[in-house]
């Protein structure tokens, strides 16, 4: 599926294959899908009649679009009235979210907000409601995500429809950016009927608590970005990717969402002296391009503390386009400026990659090909709302070294990786690496309690459940009440 921008004030709906629950059943084991299938039955005869509408700002790209088509599938596999809808927007809306984006995260960002910006955010906002209004009907609830969608509560309100806003996004300290960015926020947000965050410390002290509900995110074992794979498949996914330097000896085929079989028909697109070999080691990073996430940090990191110590190569990739981040090019283009002041023994050893993303089943299962064929996966975040790609990485018996920040340590426990408490602290970072690199033991050790992690605390199932009792709670409220 290729994802674009609609036009402003259009909205695009967002095919999503229908997931069978009974699958997870083997994952998390009969007990626990009984739970869920209890909950979806009381949910289903109370909501009768009506349909649930989730709202994001797209459809690729990122860990909440992801998150979504997990379980909107699942939802309709369940056998209730489910649709996804993504909001359009121009250049200079998605710039203001961005910012938006930065100041919940504690950042302050490169924009002002005043009026005109406040003004141009809510005209856009306005063309998506009237849209959307003509499709839902009063009774409905409607999951808005993220400060792209907030603008929409008060029209749907208004409307006699039940709305839940969604962050993935927060700080744990709240300071002079954060406070900036929820007081934007705050005339949107105060018509919706509840909220759901990450974290209790996300939470601005204005919003009711007894609205509130705390939901971590969850992972999708059965899709291309963590379906099993093995070896050969890896490796030949890998090479037809053009990420290593081998021969395709096998078919690189994965299975697709919708049951079908993949095969890999894009290359990515790599800054590299060379390509590493099958068998070298890799230090492996998948993220957005997004200062946040810090992958100049991650560079640097390697290049003074492991390369002159440690074997192995550094990867580090993102998607080639994401639609709702203007800043993506920005970044990756100081990463490439970065790598190319590098000395040349050290710049042979770090790659650059732009996974593509023409087919998002493809571009998932490249990911899930790094991350299995990675000896340490890292995710030096400055600042994160959860950072699923944590639990992605755990989920596939990988040791994560990752910034105690945001949602990753409610992930990384102790035992199942290696936590970094100053993001900022580059040699820390280094010798935790350098460590694992040299100690295959360990490596084994903290994948395996990384993969039970998950599997008790980070799969879909859970997810769903807690959200069948939150909306069906919800349902006993008068909407905008």
């Amino acid at each position: 599926m290729t994802t674009t921008i609609s036009p402003t004030g259009r909205l695009s709906a967002v095919p999503a294959t229908a997931r069978p629950v009974a699958a997870l059943a083997a994952v998390v084991g009969e007990q626990r899908h009984a739970r869920l299938l209890a909950a979806a039955r009381d949910f289903r005869t109370r909501f009768a009649g009506h349909t649930l509408w989730t709202v994001s700002s797209t459809a690729s790209g990122g860990s909440v679009a992801e998150m979504l088509q997990a379980l909107v599938g699942y939802v309709r596999d369940l056998d209730l009235d489910i649709r996804w809808l993504v909001i359009g927007g121009d250049p200079g809306f998605f710039a203001v979210t961005k910012h938006l984006h930065h100041l919940l995260h504690g950042f302050p960002g490169r924009l002002t907000l005043g009026p005109d910006t406040a003004a141009h955010y809510e005209d856009v906002l306005a063309a998506n409601a009237q849209d959307l209004l003509g499709r839902v009907h009063p009774g409905d609830i409607v999951l808005l995500h993220d400060p792209q969608t907030a603008g929409l509560a008060p029209w749907l309100t208004h409307a006699g429809v039940h709305v839940v806003w969604r962050s993935h996004v927060g700080c744990d300290l709240q300071n002079a950016a954060t406070r900036d960015g929820w007081a934007f926020l705050r005339p949107y947000l105060q018509h919706a009927d509840a909220y759901v965050f990450s974290r209790r410390a996300f939470v601005p002290a204005w919003l009711p608590a007894e609205r509130t509900r705390i939901i971590t995110p969850s992972i999708d074992p059965f899709a291309p970005k963590n379906q099993d794979l093995s070896p050969a498949v890896v490796r030949a996914v890998l090479a037809a990717a053009g990420l290593i330097d081998a021969p395709v000896t096998g078919p690189p085929v994965y299975r697709r969402l919708d049951g079908g079989t993949g095969l890999i028909a894009h290359r990515a697109t790599v800054v590299a002296e060379t390509l590493p070999g099958p068998d070298e080691p890799l230090v492996v990073q998948v993220s957005r391009w997004d200062p946040l996430k810090d992958m100049a940090g991650v560079m640097r990191s390697f290049a003074e503390y492991v390369a002159p110590y440690a074997q192995g190569r550094l990867v580090l990739a993102g998607p080639a386009l994401v639609s709702d981040d203007p800043e993506g090019a920005l970044v990756r283009a100081a990463c490439v400026q970065r790598w190319r002041g590098l000395p040349s023994a050290v710049r042979e050893r770090i790659v650059l990659a732009s996974l593509p993303v023409d087919d998002v089943d493809e571009n998932a299962v490249l990911v899930n090909a790094l991350q299995r064929h990675a000896a340490v996966v890292t995710q030096k975040s400055l600042a994160e709302g959860f950072g699923l790609t944590v639990a992605e990485a755990m989920w596939k018996g990988r040791p994560v070294v990752a910034s105690a920040v945001g949602g990753i340590p409610d992930q990384i426990t102790e035992g199942t990786g290696v936590l970094v408490p100053d993001p900022s602290d580059l040699a820390a970072f280094g010798m935790a690496l350098c460590g694992l690199l040299s100690d295959p033991a360990t490596r084994e050790q903290l994948g395996a309690a990384a993969h039970e992690r998950v599997r008790t605390a980070f799969v879909g199932d859970l997810h769903l459940l807690r959200y069948a009792e939150m909306l069906t709670a919800l349902l006993s409220v008068v909407p905008g009440g």
